[in-house]
């Protein structure tokens, strides 16, 4: 599922996601299978989330293969935390302005 979304709603997301805590943290081993898989367990069970990169050696392009492997929408890269959006494909809980 490819999810498209405009820059102002980027900024509302970032903004939703400013309270929250890093739910997945990508450790030295770098982008495997299961954190992929616990990054998307988390997508499904809250749209929005954060993930914490230890120690990256390219933070923008593991970013943006996190995204990637996992369909969701790369809204923004705030230090070492990533801040990532996927819609639930059933029931979604945040409605974009």
């Amino acid at each position: 599922m490819s999810v498209s979304i405009t820059s102002q709603q980027k900024s509302y997301l970032r903004g939703l996601a400013h309270e929250k805590k890093p739910v997945v943290r990508l450790g030295e081993k770098g982008l495997t299978d299961a954190v992929v898989k616990s990054v998307e367990q988390a997508l499904l069970d809250h749209e929005l989330i954060k993930v914490r990169l230890d120690r990256p050696d390219d933070k923008k392009s593991q970013a943006q293969s996190l995204a990637e492997r996992t369909g969701a929408v790369l809204c923004g890269l705030i230090g070492h935390t990533v801040i990532l959006y996927r819609p639930h494909p059933e029931k979604p809980r945040i409605h974009l302005p």
